[in-house]
């Protein structure tokens, strides 16, 4: 499968779950410097069903979130790199700096966030819309020493 096939608009997203059997995964998150954690991270969330959507933050979406310098690589090129891993099968770009109507439509069996979050400090409004319609929410594995921060802050000294 090309991978710009799999970068798609929520309306086809849609029209694609139609015809899709199985058991669905999602993800969001703005994925600006991806590293081994987030590898990890999506593998693991792959293999919880038969398919992994990411709902990526747009540009205008992080700017909102994390501040005017970010992000450091852009929205259409983070979906590419994220839509070029194996176990990635969609890619679909929001522009909320909340994924809540993006992960409605989704409607996943199963949402995942990664370690860095726990229940109680993921975002309590998805959580509790979720969870009122039946999808299993879990957090994975934390892989320790890895953040896109960290890496912004380890470029910009060895810049200096």
């Amino acid at each position: 499968m090309s991978v710009n096939t799999k970068i798609i608009s929520l309306e086809e997203f849609k029209v694609w779950k139609d015809g899709f059997q199985g058991i669905l995964v999602a993800t969001n998150g703005v994925f600006d410097l991806l590293h081994p954690g987030h590898m990890e991270y999506l593998e693991e969330a792959s293999e919880l069903g038969d398919a992994l959507v990411i709902a990526l933050n747009s540009d205008a979406s992080v700017k909102s979130l994390k501040g005017s310098q970010r992000p450091i690589i852009s929205e259409l090129e983070r979906a590419y790199m994220l839509a070029a891993l194996e176990y990635v099968d969609k890619v679909i770009i929001f522009e909320e700096t909340e994924a809540l109507d993006t992960l409605l439509t989704i409607h996943p069996d199963i949402y995942v966030k990664g370690g860095d979050y726990n229940i109680e400090t993921i975002n309590q409004t998805e959580r509790h819309a979720l969870e009122a319609r039946g999808v299993n929410i879990r957090i994975l594995k934390y892989k320790a020493g890895f953040s896109t921060t960290r890496m912004i802050e380890k470029i910009a000294k060895a810049c200096r």
